[in-house]
């Protein structure tokens, strides 16, 4: 939690997966109750700033401090609920510190989803779901977003790529060269659902990429002339399409 943006008059900001309302009570989760009452070292009546996509933002109080308990009040809203984009990522699991990394940085970047996906050519060890909801809960606080975006389980590529669905255009980050600049494609595309993908360090096997050049809903795009490393050519494809097609043309709400 040592990333909670903690905002002036409104205290910190948590994600709350319970309903808020005006009047209502929520109490809160341990490792929440404990940041709060152990860290911040806050008591009754502190302001703290509850949010989450289907209610809002939401000013809140603390009315009970115990042991191992924290319980808020709900005042009023500050913000209501806002679209977000709809883009997807798909990435193949790299090292431990950077797919903590990229996890944190998607989710300050309004990825609406995370697929971690196998590949011919993945190498890395197991992921820890929790740990990478955290990092996503954790960036969600700091960036004022609203959402946290939906983190799935690892499944093999070709399957996902089986029951994909044809009305999401998805963007396959080709370090070969052989792709169209992704510039180009996000001018193309209508607004609505998109996904990108980026293949393991070692790149992804050329079968796959034949393989996908029959897929019609997938577009081969290229991110400029240097070779990145995926956690970078990840966030490059999220902020070139949020900049040109995405939601990065709204301005703060605040």
């Amino acid at each position: 939690m040592g990333h909670v943006r903690v905002a002036k008059h409104r205290g910190p900001r948590l994600h709350v997966e319970a309903g808020l309302a005006s009047g209502g009570s929520v109490e809160l989760e341990t490792g929440q109750a404990h940041y709060l009452r152990s860290v911040l070292r806050l008591g009754r009546g502190a302001a703290v700033t509850g949010f989450n996509a289907a209610d809002g933002e939401w000013l809140c109080r603390i009315a009970e401090v115990g042991k191992n308990r924290v319980r808020l009040t709900v005042e009023h809203q500050l913000r209501v609920p806002e679209p977000d984009a709809d883009i997807w990522l798909l990435f193949a699991p790299i090292k431990r510190a950077r797919l903590d990394w990229l996890v944190e940085k998607a989710t300050e970047l309004g990825a609406s989803a995370l697929l971690p996906v196998w590949t011919v050519r993945t190498q890395s060890e197991r992921l820890n779901l929790e740990r990478l909801r955290a990092h996503a809960v954790e960036a969600a606080e700091q960036s004022e977003r609203l959402s946290v975006p939906e983190l799935h389980p690892p499944e093999a590529l070709d399957r996902v790529l089986a029951a994909w669905p044809a009305e999401r255009p998805l963007m396959v980050c080709d370090e070969s060269g052989a792709g169209e600049p992704i510039s180009e494609v996000a001018r193309r595309l209508a607004a609505g659902p998109v996904a990108v993908l980026v293949g393991p360090e070692g790149g992804f096997d050329q079968t796959e990429l034949d393989a996908w050049g029959k897929l019609s809903f997938v577009s081969r795009i290229g991110l400029g002339p240097r070779v990145l490393r995926a956690e970078t050519a990840a966030l490059a494809a999220l902020a070139v399409f949020q900049a040109i097609a995405g939601d990065w043309r709204r301005t703060r709400t605040r």
